[in-house]
Parts: C-alpha cells; sequence; structure tokens
C-alpha cells in the first residue's frame, strides 16, 4: 500500500478553537453555555481521528514505531505540561493553605503519571474537595487521552490490515458507550473519570479516521460532512 501523508486540516483547527470557546465559557459563566462542557467530548474525538490518521499512515508506509509514536506524544506534551505545573505549583505555595497544597502535591504526580482522572475517582463524595481548591482538576482529560493512546496503537497494528477494521472500531465504541451508560445507574463519577467508559469519544474519531483513509468511502463523504458528523 502506498505511503500516505497527514495533510494538515484547517476545518480540525476550526473545531478545536470551537471547543476551547465553550469549555471556557462555560467554566466562566455556566449560565452563558449550559452544554459548554461538549467541547472536551469534541476534542476527544479530534484526538482519536488524528491519531488513527497518523498512525494508519504510519503503518501503510511501513514506518510505524512505537517508541517513535511515544517519543513524538512525550515532546509534544511534556513543555506545556511541565510549564502548567511548575507555575501552579508556584502560585499554590503562596495562595493555598497546606491541606490544599498537600492535595496539589498528590494531583502534580498523578498528572505526571498522566492519572489525573483515575487519582479524581478517589477524591468523590460527602468529602471531596470542590473544583476551585484543586487547580488541576482539569488534568483529568488528558490522563484519559493517554490512557488510550497506551492501549490503540497496538490493537490498531492488530486490525490495521483487516477489510473490516471499521467494524472492530464499532465495536469496541458499542462497548465503550454501555459502559458509558452506568451514569444512569449510579455511577456517574466513574462514567465520567474511566477511560474505559470515555474510550468511545475518541473511537468515534477513530471510526472516521478509518472511513476518511478509505477511498472509495471518501468520495462519498466529503471532509465537512466529516468534520460536520
Amino acid at each position: 500500500m502506498a505511503a500516505q501523508k497527514v495533510a494538515y486540516r484547517p476545518d480540525i483547527d476550526g473545531l478545536r478553537a470551537i471547543s476551547i470557546f465553550l469549555v471556557v465559557i462555560y467554566h466562566a459563566h455556566p449560565w452563558l453555555i449550559p452544554g459548554g462542557f461538549v467541547g472536551v467530548d469534541v476534542f476527544f474525538v479530534i484526538s482519536g481521528f488524528l491519531i488513527t490518521k497518523i498512525v494508519l499512515a504510519d503503518i501503510s508506509a511501513g514506518r510505524f514505531s512505537v517508541a517513535d509514536f511515544y517519543g513524538r506524544r512525550v515532546r509534544r506534551l511534556f513543555p506545556a505540561l511541565t510549564t502548567v505545573l511548575v507555575a501552579t505549583v508556584a502560585t499554590g505555595w503562596f495562595v493555598l493553605l497546606p491541606d490544599q497544597y498537600e492535595l496539589l502535591g498528590k494531583n502534580l504526580v498523578a498528572s505526571v503519571a498522566f492519572a489525573a482522572n483515575l487519582f479524581q475517582l478517589t477524591q468523590t463524595g460527602y468529602f471531596a474537595p470542590t473544583a476551585s481548591e484543586n487547580p488541576l482538576l482539569h488534568l483529568w482529560s488528558l490522563g484519559i487521552e493517554e490512557q488510550f493512546y497506551i492501549f490503540w496503537p497496538p490493537l490498531l497494528l492488530l486490525i490495521a490490515d483487516t477489510r473490516r477494521r471499521w467494524l472492530w472500531i464499532s465495536l469496541l465504541a458499542l462497548l465503550s458507550f454501555c459502559a458509558g451508560l452506568g451514569a444512569l445507574f449510579g455511577f456517574k463519577e466513574w462514567s465520567f473519570y474511566s477511560p474505559v467508559a470515555r474510550a468511545w469519544e475518541l473511537l468515534v474519531g477513530c471510526l472516521l479516521a478509518a472511513i476518511d483513509l478509505n477511498s472509495r468511502l471518501s468520495l462519498r463523504v466529503p471532509e465537512n460532512a466529516l468534520g460536520a458528523l
């Protein structure tokens, strides 16, 4: 199979901008955009789409390397992540109470390990700290993405050459979506923070990428239509 280059997609950057706008306004003024949290879900879809296109393109070209993949992730994330963590810890030294600063330290360790979402699962309940006392709370979504990236490339390697890889992706997404329905049965925190319950959102993007890379289907589904989905 010929090598495929993943071209820059300005429409995806546009979706990112909309997502960021929704999330920022939601946190600043929840009454203004009550459903602004959906921006995080859109980000998950975008991440699944881009990562799958990159990995499948590398596999098709015979150049995929697990070490290179994770190396790129580290180089992309750690400079910005380190800046956020250092600035937050420095500011927290002056504005947080001792118990709040101790919580910040635990969040710091979890964030570096890309397990912030799993740590937040231990902070639920009656005596759970409020969001205002947890300045690194937002890194839960980064944890879910990185945990997904641990398992997805090896799985994608197994199904990359199958004719119906879209079917396998759809099945995985359906199973994850069913797990996420636990929110309806009293497992709201688990459904919110668990990578199992959230994986379907990334897998929707993965499915769109698999469709986009299929030339026969791509002719029927324009890029703008995929972006709208």
